[in-house]
């Protein structure tokens, strides 16, 4: 396991979790992602990938909603989980993300090359 690796499985234990809508997808637009990240996704074809983000969707958003939940990346996280990236239908956890937590993430999105899904 890489050092950004373990980085993401810490980042990812510290974000808060909560329950959304079920069947809402308003937050699954287009996401930049990490090569770590990207390696955890189910592979998409590039004629899916291409049709998902003309319409502004994410490629892993299913008809069931997201393909690839359990490792969404941690721009997905933190849909709801921040102020800064509320959920649209005013979905929280109890406790929002700690500061240094939100500080820590905001970090690594600068230290580390990301990519369009």
């Amino acid at each position: 396991m890489t050092p950004n690796s373990r980085k993401i499985r810490f980042l990812r234990r510290h974000i808060p979790e909560f329950a959304c809508i079920p069947g809402c997808h308003d937050c699954c637009g287009p996401i930049t992602a990490s090569s770590e990240e990207m390696a955890r996704l189910p592979e998409i074809d590039e004629k899916h990938r291409s049709t998902a983000l003309a319409a502004w969707n994410c490629p892993q958003l299913g008809e069931q909603g997201c393909q690839a939940y359990s490792e969404r990346p941690l721009i997905c996280r933190l849909f709801g989980t921040t102020a800064r990236l509320p959920c649209p239908h005013g979905r929280r956890p109890e406790n929002m993300i700690e500061a240094d937590i939100e500080r820590q993430i905001e970090a690594w999105f600068d230290a580390t090359p990301h990519r369009l899904i």
